[in-house]
């Protein structure tokens, strides 16, 4: 079956990443990536890597922690989708990977030429240690093992102060 020209241009367009963790500040990331692709009409590519677990001696456990970890990235991510698809009409790709987060963005970069940005929310400072692990690693030391660059947006910005940025 082939694609249609309006799959074939999605594919095309340039797009814009969004890890995707359990922290507050998620939210301000994909709602910044939200209005920003839906202004320059881009895409949007949501992330939500799962820690790999290492139970040897009880598989079974293993197998059920897996298979729950991503039973909920699964269902966080398809929330954050409807939300994305409310607020813009757009409708993000949804990627689940099991390994270290840092790994699977490079090699999901790697794979995917069209990302042009990632997006990312810092903490906010109070009752903070730093802007969290993946913003001081990626926005950090990988910086220049990126071909795009990094967008760290504020993780305490209100809807409001999103909309005026984008």
């Amino acid at each position: 079956m082939s694609e249609t020209k309006a799959e074939a241009e999605a594919k095309r367009r340039s797009k814009f990443l969004v890890v995707v963790d359990d922290t507050d500040e998620v939210r301000v990331a994909v709602r910044y990536a939200t209005r920003r692709a839906r202004n320059v009409r881009s895409g949007v590519v949501m992330l939500r890597v799962i820690e790999p677990v290492d139970f040897q001696q009880w598989a079974g456990v293993a197998e059920m922690m897996r298979s729950e970890a991503h039973e909920a990235a699964e269902n966080l991510l398809q929330k954050l989708a409807e939300q994305v698809n409310q607020e813009s009409g757009l409708m993000p790709e949804l990627v689940i990977r099991e390994g270290v987060a840092k790994t699977e963005i490079l090699a999901l970069v790697d794979e995917d030429p069209n990302i042009r940005m990632l997006v990312l929310a810092a903490a906010p400072s109070a009752g903070s240690e730093g802007p969290g692990p993946l913003v001081s690693a990626l926005a950090g030391q990988m910086a220049g093992d990126l071909k795009f660059p990094i967008t760290v947006i504020p993780g305490g910005l209100s809807d409001e102060q999103i909309d005026r940025l984008t």
